[in-house]
C-alpha cells in the first residue's frame, strides 16, 4: 500500500469471516470467559458495534462461530481400502485437529452451557452442520465390501469408536495416544461387527 491509499474495507462475507475467525481464535486461547465482544473487536480490528450488528448476545456469536469452524473443516472418510485402516485414519485424525477443541468443550464452555441451555451434544451439532458423518461413510463401505454385517451396526454400536475417543480426551484432557486408538478399534470396535 502507498503512502496515498487507504486501507481496503471488509465488507459482506469478507468481514463476517474475519470475525469469525478473530472469535475462534479468542475462544481456543481464552476460552468463553474470554470470549467477549470487546476482546473478539480489538482482535478483529474492528469495533463492537460492528460484531453487535450481526449478533446481538454471546451465546449468537459463540453458535455462529463453531458453524463457521465446522464448516471449513474437512469431514471427508479416509478410504485405505480397509475398515481397520479407514477407522485408524479417521480417530487419528480427529486426535490431531479436534482433540483440542473437545477439552475446551469440556473445560471451558460450562458458563455458556448454563446461559443457553445447550450442551455439549449441541455444541457438537453446530460444529458439524448437518453433515454426514464420516464414520457412517466408513462403516456402509465396509458393508458394501462385505466386512461386517450390517444388521451388527446398530446406532449404538456405530457411535463406539468415536464414543470412546471422546471419553479418552475428556478423561485426560488430551490427545489420545496411538496405542490407544489402535485398541479402540482392535480390542472394542472389530469383535462389535466382524466374525
Amino acid at each position: 500500500m502507498t503512502l496515498n491509499e487507504k486501507p481496503t474495507r471488509r465488507r459482506g462475507a469478507e468481514l463476517e469471516a474475519a470475525l469469525l475467525d478473530a472469535a475462534w481464535e479468542q475462544l481456543t486461547e481464552r476460552g468463553y470467559a474470554g470470549f467477549t465482544f470487546e476482546a473478539i473487536a480489538e482482535r478483529a480490528g474492528t469495533s463492537r458495534p460492528v460484531l453487535y450488528r450481526r449478533w446481538s448476545s454471546r451465546t449468537e456469536l459463540l453458535q455462529a462461530t463453531i458453524r463457521h469452524h465446522g464448516a471449513a473443516e474437512d469431514v471427508s472418510a479416509p478410504d485405505t481400502g480397509s475398515l481397520r485402516g479407514d477407522l485408524l485414519a479417521a480417530l487419528r485424525r480427529s486426535n490431531q485437529r479436534r482433540s483440542n477443541f473437545l477439552v475446551l468443550l469440556s473445560a471451558s464452555l460450562g458458563e455458556y452451557y448454563d446461559e443457553s441451555g445447550s450442551t455439549p451434544s449441541d455444541v457438537r451439532d453446530l460444529l458439524l452442520g448437518g453433515q454426514r458423518l464420516g464414520i457412517d461413510e466408513i462403516l456402509d463401505r465396509a458393508v458394501a465390501r462385505g466386512d461386517i454385517d450390517e444388521a451388527r451396526l446398530t446406532p449404538l454400536v456405530r457411535a463406539v469408536p468415536f464414543n470412546l475417543y471422546r471419553h479418552e480426551v475428556l478423561m485426560t484432557l488430551k490427545p489420545v495416544p496411538d496405542e490407544t486408538l489402535e485398541a479402540i478399534v482392535d480390542e472394542v470396535f472389530l469383535p462389535l461387527v466382524c466374525d
